[in-house]
């Protein structure tokens, strides 16, 4: 098998999830890249790493002032990262549901304007349809989903336009994300430990980009352009097993943070990221699992001389 160097970012990068979230009432305007240069990837991090290889257990793009000023993200230099420790908070463009057209509210989620009055079901669906520039936030509730395009989301829902067409942006915790992603990368019946070795692949992936955002209003898309994301329609018990059982676990390479690129088959992830780095094959994972190999083995058989890394769980 050929070698091939991981897509690494350093730990000296700067971290793009800092900050304290406070939502503007008085403006629309582009959500910050929240970047602290006193922060960075070792304020994540635990700074031990595993090796792949030996037997690992786990517990269960420019920007005026003017655009500044309105912004509606006012981040805090000083301030840690956002979300509880070791499950910072992920912002997910549902570029799948662009646009979103169709939207409705289940269980005790509620739907809000910038300057805090509730915006009716009714309400919302004419305000989508409009042109000027608007945010409405929509909050799931403990039990409750926000429905786009007839997909449900949890937690926290932005419908943003800044005058060009209204986008969905999905926000929640990594590991929430994470669980999802498994579920609509890889099909939910197949081995527990290839699916744990998917969530480990797409929990580093999904971390690069909180560091590394996508956009300036998200960190990454919903579309295999990124990871596939399905919300809770691609969240199953056993997504969701794979998930707890490799919390916080992301793949390191000389202290730098690994991109983990993956694809459905050998050939597809050689023709799509030999150019890239190293690259996991979905079936191929399978394959492995199948014979018997730990989540942690079929990592390591594609991420040559990466080893399992923790994300911090307290707040020093």
């Amino acid at each position: 098998m050929r070698q091939l160097t991981p897509l690494l970012l350093g730990l000296t990068a700067t971290a793009g999830l800092i900050g304290v979230i406070a939502w503007s009432v008085q403006a629309i305007g582009r959500l910050e890249h929240q970047r602290s240069q006193k922060h960075t990837l070792e304020t994540l991090l635990e700074s031990s790493a595993t090796d792949l290889q030996t037997d690992h257990s786990t517990t269960d793009s420019s920007e005026s002032p003017s655009d500044r000023s309105k912004s509606v993200l006012h981040p805090s230099p000083d301030a840690k990262p956002i979300g509880a420790p070791g499950n910072p908070i992920v912002r997910v463009a549902l570029l799948s549901q662009s646009p979103p057209r169709a939207v409705d509210l289940s269980g005790q989620a509620e739907c809000r304007f910038s300057n805090g009055e509730i915006v009716q079901k009714r309400t919302l669906e004419k305000v989508l349809s409009e042109r000027r520039s608007n945010l409405v936030t929509c909050k799931s509730g403990q039990d409750g989903a926000v429905v786009v395009n007839k997909r449900s989301y949890p937690e926290t829902v932005y419908f943003l336009n800044r005058g060009r067409g209204w986008i969905a942006i999905n926000q929640l915790p990594l590991e929430r994300y994470v669980a999802s992603v498994v579920g609509a990368e890889m099909p939910s019946h197949w081995n527990p430990e290839a699916l744990k070795a998917q969530a480990v692949a797409a929990r580093s992936y999904a971390l690069v980009h909180l560091v590394r955002p996508a956009d300036s209003d998200f960190n990454l898309g919903d579309t295999t352009r990124w990871q596939a994301y399905g919300g809770l329609n691609s969240q199953s018990g056993p997504t969701a097993a794979a998930t707890k059982a490799t919390k916080g676990l992301v793949l390191s390479f000389k202290g730098g943070l690994v991109e983990s690129l993956y694809a459905s088959t050998s050939e597809i992830a050689a023709e799509a990221h030999s150019h890239l780095g190293a690259s996991m094959s979905q079936h191929g994972a399978q394959n492995l699992a199948m014979e018997g190999h730990k989540f942690n083995e079929i990592l390591g058989r594609y991420y040559v001389g990466v080893s399992l890394a923790r994300l911090k769980t307290n707040e020093n």
